[in-house]
């Protein structure tokens, strides 16, 4: 537990650097490698299989983020194009139904990649992702919160 104290200190430490005097494409890429970095540290990867895992995770994330973009682009155009005081029962009938698509398509996302990461992890590895994401997720969050 020391060692983990120690590495989640210094990359917590790494990610409030991130949030000063940098682009946002430099700072997604740092906090990629950091959550890279956690992630790895976390699920204890051997090489084997970081190299089968890695190619998995990533294609899943970034479907996962292309989907999310796109629920909330259409959302808001929707929203910001149509009044929400005129729009119609009709429109925002149809403006939940899209969502609900997206929502779903997300779930069949995680769903299939945890089907294939279960082809490369041990079950338990894959709760310890699910445990180390949200980690991560809440200590960035809470690094962000410090920087303002």
């Amino acid at each position: 537990m020391d060692n983990y104290r120690k590495f989640a200190t210094v990359l917590f430490l790494m990610i409030s650097t991130v949030f000063y005097g940098q682009h946002n494409a430099e700072k997604k890429e740092k906090i990629k490698a950091l959550k890279i970095a956690f992630i790895t540290n976390e699920l204890e990867l051997t090489s084997a299989e970081a190299s089968a895992f890695w190619p998995v995770y990533n294609a899943f994330e970034e479907k996962q983020f292309n989907l999310r973009k796109q629920k909330s682009h259409n959302f808001r155009k929707k929203i910001n194009d149509a009044n929400t005081k005129s729009i119609t029962e009709k429109e925002a009938v149809s403006i939940l139904n899209e969502l609900e698509k997206i929502d779903d398509e997300l779930y069949q996302i995680r769903k299939k990649a945890n089907a294939d990461l279960r082809s490369i992890l041990p079950a338990l590895k894959i709760i310890k992702l699910k445990k180390a994401e949200e980690d991560f997720n809440r200590n960035l969050l809470k690094q962000y919160r410090n920087t303002k």
